[in-house]
Order: structure tokens, then sequence, then C-alpha cells
């Protein structure tokens, strides 16, 4: 199958019969064998029915269904483990992403060899106050700490090669950090292209404000589970040993200085507190360290690593 297109959507039953249309024009122009796999966040408006009247009008379209509403990222995820095509490539239902875009996106895996592509949406028709702005600043703050060179890591239209979404799992709202973690999962060749981004023509955004927020955190928590999930005792351990390190030395000259001044108090004075408190938070650190070893070591996962090639073995 040349291509799996995956839609994630939580009520936007007016949209998904045009956008299936647009795919199929677009699939069909360019003879492409394809899948449509619509994920049904926990809708509830009549969007299941409408994926129900499709799947039976075109067998490309296939239909997965929430009980309720997990959020985009679990959406993702399972339409990734639906997903049998060469390419990916993810969409949001509102029609604000085009599907005229997927033949060149395609291209890209395909022919110019990238793992992934991010669209870009250089001109937009989002507030510029509410959405606008702070996704300005999202998407520097995100460059800044991934190392990765991309405009708008929040853009919905993306390419991978089947491999990618394979190789990563995607939960809680993690799905503002796939590039992140495609990078993290030994993805290195990451593209971007400019893509078209149209006024909504249905309904309403289903994210507020406090998508900002989640989003850094997430950055925060993919960041360092990447570099330190499979090590915590190299993170936890190195800062522990420090503030012992520190605690303790501020200790021994507090007992010298008492030592050489008999009238110089020792329990009494602030920067023996102060030095026993960064102690005690250094022991506790290292404490985490062992801690997070111990999980990791027993973590079914703790030897998956993705292999590139493997030739010469029976």
């Amino acid at each position: 199958m040349d291509i799996s297109i995956v839609v994630p959507l939580y009520n936007e039953e007016e949209s998904l019969p045009e956008l299936c249309a647009w795919i199929k024009k677009v699939a069909d122009e360019n003879a492409f064998s394809y899948e449509v796999i619509l994920v049904d966040d926990g809708s509830t408006d009549s969007s299941w029915q409408v994926i129900e009247q499709l799947c039976q009008a075109n067998a490309a379209v296939k239909g997965i269904k929430f009980q309720r509403n997990y959020g985009k990222s679990a959406a993702l995820n399972e339409g990734f483990k639906a997903a049998e095509g060469e390419v990916v490539i993810t969409m949001d239902a509102d029609l604000q992403d085009s599907p005229d875009e997927i033949p060149s996106l395609r291209k890209m895996i395909t022919e110019d060899g990238y793992d992934m592509v991010s669209g870009w949406k250089k001109k937009r028709y989002d507030n510029k106050l509410t959405k606008n702005l702070p996704s300005k600043f999202f998407n520097w703050a995100t460059r800044i700490v991934s190392g990765i060179h991309l405009h708008d890591f929040n853009c919905g239209l993306k390419a991978y090669k089947k491999r990618v979404v394979k190789s990563i799992e995607i939960y809680g709202e993690m799905h503002r950090q796939i590039p992140v973690l495609a990078k993290w999962a030994g993805f290195k060749k990451i593209g971007e292209k400019v893509v078209e981004h149209r006024a909504r023509k249905y309904g309403v955004t289903k994210f507020g404000w406090e998508r900002f927020i989640n989003g850094f955190l997430d950055l925060a928590s993919v960041t360092f589970v990447g570099k330190y999930g499979k090590k915590p005792m190299h993170f936890f351990g190195l800062f522990g040993t420090i503030f012992f390190v520190l605690g303790f030395l501020v200790t021994i000259y507090l007992i010298i200085t008492r030592l050489l001044d008999p009238s110089t108090g020792l329990s009494n004075r602030p920067p023996f507190y102060i030095a026993l408190t960064i102690m005690i938070i250094g022991t506790q650190l290292f404490l985490v360290g062992f801690l997070g070893e111990l999980i990791a070591r027993n973590s079914p996962n703790r030897n998956n690593y993705l292999i590139e090639t493997k030739s010469g073995f029976e």
C-alpha cells in the first residue's frame, strides 16, 4: 500500500464526507493505493454514523471508535498501530489541512529520503493573539531544547516512513512532540515543507490555551526520558553527589572554625542547617537514582533498540 492517511477527529461530522472525497480524488489522480483511517476520539455528535456510511461507500475508508474522549495523542497512536501504508500521513479532520499536499509529502519521503516531514503553516488564518503568538513562542522554545529546526512542531499535517510510526509510542499529549520522539528513536532526517493552511469551514477548535502549558511540560518530559530514560542514575546521581559534597564541605569548614575558635557556635549558625539540608537533598537524589536504575533494569523495554540492518545471522 502506498499511503495510509490517519485522521484523528472529535465532533467533525460536517467535514468528514468532504475530506474523504477530496482524499479519494487526490489518490485516484496519482494512482495511489491508499487507506484512510478515521479515529473517532469519543465524539458526541453523529461523527461515527458518518464514518460508518463512508466505510460502506469506500472500502479504503476504515474507522476506529473510542468509548470516550482520550485525546489526540491516543487517537494518533491507535491510527499508527493500524496503518499499513509505506508512507503514513496525518492530517486534521477540520479541512484546514489540504489533501492536495499528499503527493509532494509522499515524494519527500520516498524519493528525497526523509524519515519524517512536518508541515509548516507559514500563512495562518488563526487568531494572532490567542494562537499565533503563543505558537511561535512554543516552537522557538522547542527548537532550542530539541535541536530540531522546524518552524511548526504542532502542525497536524505530517508524513512519515512506516518504520517511524511503528517505532514510537504517543501518549498523554505527546502529539506535539512527535518530531522529538522520532529524533530520540534514532530518526535524524527530519524535514519541513510549507503547506497551505485553510480557514476553518465547519465547527470550532477543540483546543484551548492550556495546550501551550501542557506542551512545555511534555517537552521537558520527552527530553528527560529520551536522554536519561535508560540511565537515570547519570542524572540523579550526578546532582545528588554535587549536593552532598557541597553540604559536606560546608560542614567540615564549620567544624574546623569551631575547633579553631571554641567561642564560635556550630548548631546555632544558619550555614550549619543549610549544609545539613543540602546533604539530605543530595542523599535523596542519589536514592532516587538508585530506584530509577532498579525500575529501568527491570523494564521489559530496557533492551529495545532500533536496528537499521541485520544480516549474516541465522
